[in-house]
């Protein structure tokens, strides 16, 4: 079974004082582009992480997300965005500010924001924390989780595309079906037309023509007008990539985008050689019908 390549996981745990939450998504690309963004916490697990996803993670757009919430203030403020005032620098720019206002005798309007602004005085907040043995343990299980809930949507999506696809190929062999009333007398027609153009040469050069070299030209005019060939490697194509649905790997999509490729070839042939337009309408439904399987078939993993 075939597999889309938009998908979507998630997983979460709670260890200590945090909630930990892994989420996957992914869309339509050639290769596999791989982004990971994990919190301060993890971020000396990013190669182990990475390797975990690349085993499993075959093409398309993947972007990984790993964050924590602190439990102890939902819904309030988080220690992790307070950034703390040094005290001490904050006295100090304070007395030595007030103390040039009153020999210069000014004043600052606002002495506290300007403080405020000195590089220094607000401090960022470094809380390095290790990740201990066992919240690793529990986050790769997370990663696991995810990774199932998102192979089991790319399935999913998966089996839409395959419904799709099936209803496509049966619509274009049902069109081709179609074409087979108009063979025999789009052929008897060419032959005749071409027939009463001679009947309108003059008779010393109908005289004059070789009868056996038209009759050749004419067999030879005629088949390259023949369709057969461009049918059955049509309906072969059709039959492979019902086949090509049914495996599973790396690859399957891009084989179906090239046997949709060849598809468009037999179908050209068909709309260059009918010159009739009850065959030329059948040819652009086609035409149709196969542009909807390519595009869709850019999803395919």
């Amino acid at each position: 079974m075939i597999q889309s390549m938009t998908g979507y996981g998630k997983a979460e745990y709670i260890f200590s004082d945090h909630k930990t939450i892994v989420e996957i998504r992914s869309l339509n690309s050639k290769q596999l582009d791989l982004t990971v963004k994990e919190s301060n916490l993890f971020r000396d697990k990013e190669n182990d992480i990475r390797s975990m996803l690349t085993g499993v993670l075959e093409r398309g757009k993947v972007d990984v997300a790993i964050y924590t919430q602190d439990m102890q203030s939902e819904g309030g403020i988080q220690p992790d965005a307070v950034v703390p005032i040094n005290h001490e620098l904050f006295a100090y720019y304070y007395r030595e500010l007030q103390s040039i206002e009153k020999e210069l005798g000014s004043s600052e309007a606002n002495l506290t924001a300007a403080i405020l602004r000195i590089p220094g005085v607000m401090q960022a907040q470094t809380q390095v924390q290790a990740l201990c043995e066992e919240e690793w343990t529990m986050l790769k299980d997370a990663i696991r989780q995810a990774l199932e809930q998102f192979r089991a949507f790319r399935e999913q999506e998966g089996a839409a595309l395959e419904k799709m696809f099936t209803e496509k190929l049966d619509g274009i062999a049902a069109l081709l079906c179609e074409v087979e009333p108009y063979e025999k007398g789009r052929v008897d027609k060419i032959k005749q037309h071409l027939l009463q153009q001679l009947d309108k040469l003059s008779a010393e050069t109908r005289q004059a023509i070789d009868q056996n070299r038209l009759e050749a030209e004419l067999i030879y005019y005629l088949e390259k007008l023949d369709i057969t060939e461009e049918k059955v490697r049509l309906t072969n194509h059709i039959r492979y990539f019902r086949e090509t649905m049914a495996q599973t790997g790396e690859g399957v999509g891009k084989k179906l985008g090239f046997i949709a490729q060849e598809m468009g070839r037999e179908i050209n042939t068909l709309g260059s050689k009918s010159n009739q337009s009850e065959m030329q309408i059948i040819v652009v439904k086609m035409k149709d019908i196969l542009e909807q399987i390519k595009e869709q078939v850019l999803n395919v993993l």
